[in-house]
């Protein structure tokens, strides 16, 4: 979920959203704890990351002693996992041989001619939250997870039907990923140890090392995906050979800036009736994100907004809520075109049987959706490293679902904005099986577009129309227009 700003605002979000995170140890929690340390007396690094900054990570290549194998990671059949027609592989990839380091991926073949089709790559934020348990499992994967806790049902519309998904869980400590010694984390870390996990993987599956790469992810992704990909063109300019063929971003519902995050979702949260009119203007009138002075009466309207707000999912604003008392399905079969909100109790539940983690290939371990209580490295602002990435010639796509509170789609128009880009295609609508599947501009250099009625984790809560803005973006053309 959003990392946000040094001042009060964590409270704001804690309040919002503590119908949903005193349950679950999730994205919002794990966010909540960044801001918090964003005011205290070590604060995490915040200047954005120069080229320079990138450019000096290295040495980062280094092709580490690995034990595991193509064949020995191949998934032979989940419990309770329906008929598939795709191969699936899941283990380990040694990044720090001397530390004991290593992070967990789950990859998913196309079911249909996955020799021509690219690979892409999939990262959830957090900072510190899995990309198996949460993009995988309840977003975008081959499949989801029944109400028992036991069986899992076919995604129709998972995005490996348009390309080869690798899911991977990182930095170290998060999901099955794993550290035997303790380490730096932060947002530097984790892209070297990404970038390392990516080459030792193209060892293990040397056919993809050509093929057209694309990064994606969300929230908190938005750090994670930029630096990634700025890393791997340095890499790739320094030895002058493409190492990984980067072709393009796409990055979801993703925290850009603090200060532009901070005011898109208060002046979200007002025009969209959840505060009033005179907390909007106390906030409006002596919160100043550009300058970074929050005063007393900047708590005192932000506070005034958690009363008026309510019991509510600030990851979907118009979705309801698991509230822990929701009876299990006779029938425990659900359907991927009406996302659970208890999805989330049923995949931990699942993810943490003995034998599921034996057909993963995973350690025996207990299974969370998040970790990490401090993250020493974070960057206010990874808007030059967007700049950058469109200067290289590198697709940027970023998209929003419209009914997210968090980090909505005001947010990401402002940090649009910032990047001063002139626009080359005008703001329209997008359709899906003739309806609006959302709104989409295009930049010189980058793309905007909005997925309809759907909320932080976009492929959840609108996975048909999901699955055609991936599409478009892999094609490399805008979604389609009503007469297309």
């Amino acid at each position: 979920m959003a990392q946000i700003c040094q001042f009060l605002i964590v409270f704001s979000i804690y309040f919002l959203c503590f119908s949903v995170a005193k349950k679950h140890n999730n994205q919002i929690t794990k966010l909540n704890k960044l801001t918090e340390s964003r005011r205290s007396e070590n604060p995490p690094a915040g200047e954005p990351w120069t080229e320079e900054d990138i450019s000096n990570f290295s040495p980062v290549l280094s092709i580490e002693p690995q034990q595991g194998s193509k064949e020995a990671d191949r998934v032979d059949r989940l419990p309770g996992q329906p008929q598939v027609d795709f191969d699936h592989f899941a283990g380990y990839i040694t990044v720090d041989s001397k530390a004991g380091r290593a992070l967990f991926y789950y990859f998913v073949e196309s079911p249909h001619n996955s020799s021509t089709k690219p690979l892409l790559l999939w990262l959830n934020g957090g900072p510190g939250c899995s990309s198996f348990g949460y993009g995988a499992m309840e977003e975008l994967g081959p499949f989801r997870v029944n109400s028992d806790g036991k069986t899992l049902y076919r995604n129709d519309y998972a995005w490996s039907t348009v390309a080869n998904v690798l899911f991977l869980e990182s930095p170290a400590g998060v999901g099955f990923s794993y550290s035997n010694t303790s380490y730096a984390t932060g947002d530097k870390q984790t892209a070297k140890d990404s970038y390392t996990f990516l080459i030792n993987w193209l060892q293990r599956f040397p056919e993809y090392k050509s093929r057209d790469f694309f990064i994606t992810g969300e929230s908190y992704a938005g750090h994670y995906v930029p630096q990634l990909a700025s890393l791997i063109l340095s890499e790739n300019k320094k030895t002058n050979a493409t190492i990984i063929n980067l072709h393009g971003i796409a990055i979801g519902n993703a925290w850009l800036d603090d200060n532009i995050s901070n005011q898109g979702m208060f002046d979200y949260l007002w025009t969209h009736a959840l505060i009033s009119d005179e907390t909007n203007a106390g906030i409006k009138k002596y919160c100043d994100y550009v300058s970074g002075n929050f005063p007393e009466k900047c708590s005192q309207y932000l506070n005034q907004g958690i009363s008026e707000i309510g019991r509510i999912d600030i990851y979907n604003i118009y979705a309801p809520l698991c509230d822990g008392t929701r009876k299990k399905l006779d029938q425990s079969t659900g359907s991927v075109k009406n996302f659970d909100p208890c999805s989330s109790l049923y995949v931990t539940s699942y993810l943490n049987q003995a034998k599921v983690q034996e057909a993963l290939h995973a350690r025996n371990t207990s299974w969370r959706h998040c970790s990490f209580d401090s993250w020493p490295d974070s960057p206010t602002t990874v808007l030059p490293i967007i700049n950058q990435l469109i200067a290289y010639g590198i697709s940027v796509w970023i998209y929003s679902g419209d009914t997210d509170g968090i980090v909505p789609i005001t947010t990401t128009r402002y940090s649009i904005n910032k990047l001063k880009l002139p626009v080359e295609s005008a703001w329209r609508p997008w359709y899906y099986n003739k309806e609006v599947g959302g709104y989409v501009v295009g930049y010189k250099g980058a793309v905007l577009t909005t997925v309809r009625g759907a909320g932080h984790a976009v492929p959840s809560y609108q996975p048909e129309r999901a699955s055609q803005m991936i599409s478009s973006f892999l094609q490399g053309k805008l979604p389609p227009s009503l007469t297309e």
